[in-house]
């Protein structure tokens, strides 16, 4: 009997404490949330200078291209003319520019498959590495810290057709080589420089991602009898699924807006219109023919382009993904 009436002496006691913990929890919340927006006005300070960036570098010229897409302007900028949908009707219309769209999506495609690829061998055998791991990190790393243009710049004096080293071991193997007359050399050439630029990128991830997978299932493996290229495959592969998936997405984003640099530098669209891919060809008719009108509709295409291959990729791609190993 005493031990039941101390039991319910003490049930009361314990909720009060409960209760006080709750309401000094929350008056210490409500504390901070007072003290952190007493002023109303301090956020929007606070977020100005990245609200002033997006403005003037972003939303402005988003839609002063859009607008663009829609008139017909002389070189000058003096006359404008509302024409609708006939600079779009031009594009569709142009032998050149339909090529142009090829050119981007098997480029984008090839860039793809060929940075995965190599970043993918390069972080698998980064733990098999045992001396100069580090040496051997900083030298993958490398192209990282290289402007986009000075790695074109490389790739074009090592594969160039009259003094390029490369070019002399081609030679040397049988191999016709010249990327300024043969626009499928000029492709290759410019496929590799952006695939070489953009290895570091995926290896960084896909090294992060090997680290996460449970060493435990891959020693099961190993003693189960399954080699280094197996336990890959089927273990670690499908576990940086997301991963993977993730470097897809970034990779076409990558080849459809930041290759600008490269293909300038290299072949500048060159030869025939072999690497004119969308974005340089942007730059080509906007900057070096004045024709506002038609950039700004490539612009715009441009953009519709990516977005409806993202699109595609979580539709499609994102199905073989599993995000629950």
């Amino acid at each position: 009997m005493q031990a039941s009436t101390s039991v319910a002496a003490e049930l009361p006691a314990t909720a009060r404490v409960a209760g006080k913990r709750r309401a000094a929890v929350a008056g210490g919340t409500a504390g901070l949330k007072r003290a952190h927006y007493r002023n109303s006005r301090l956020p929007f300070f606070l977020l100005l200078p990245q609200l002033l960036v997006l403005l003037l570098f972003f939303f402005i010229p988003a839609v002063r291209a859009l607008v663009q897409a829609f008139v017909l302007t002389d070189p000058f900028g003096t006359t404008v003319h509302f024409v609708w949908f006939d600079n779009f009707r031009a594009l569709f219309a142009s032998p050149e520019y339909r090529s142009s769209v090829w050119v981007t999506v098997w480029f984008t495609l090839a860039q793809n498959v060929l940075t995965l690829s190599v970043a993918a061998v390069l972080a698998f055998a980064t733990d098999r590495v045992i001396r100069g791991r580090g040496f051997y990190r900083s030298v993958v790393l490398l192209p990282y810290a290289i402007a986009p243009v000075i790695a074109g710049i490389l790739w074009a004096f090592m594969f160039n057709a009259h003094v390029g080293p490369m070019t002399y071991v081609l030679k040397a193997m049988g191999v016709a080589w010249d990327p300024t007359r043969n626009g499928f050399d000029a492709f290759l050439l410019v496929t590799f420089a952006a695939a070489w630029k953009h290895i570091c990128y995926d290896y960084i991830f896909l090294v992060a991602a090997l680290l996460a997978v449970p060493a435990s299932l891959l020693e099961a493996a190993a003693v189960d009898g399954a080699g280094p290229g197996l336990r890959f495959f089927k273990i670690a592969l499908p576990m940086i699924g997301p991963t993977v998936f993730f470097l897809l997405v970034m990779n076409f984003v990558y080849g459809f807006f930041e290759t600008f640099a490269i293909v300038d530098a290299v072949t500048k669209g060159g030869p025939g219109g072999a690497t004119m891919i969308l974005v340089y060809k942007v730059y080509q008719d906007g900057f070096v023919h004045i024709d506002l009108g038609s950039s700004a509709a490539q612009s715009v295409l441009l953009m519709i382009f990516a977005v409806i291959l993202t699109m595609l990729q979580f539709r499609y791609v994102e199905r073989n993904v599993n995000y629950d190993v």
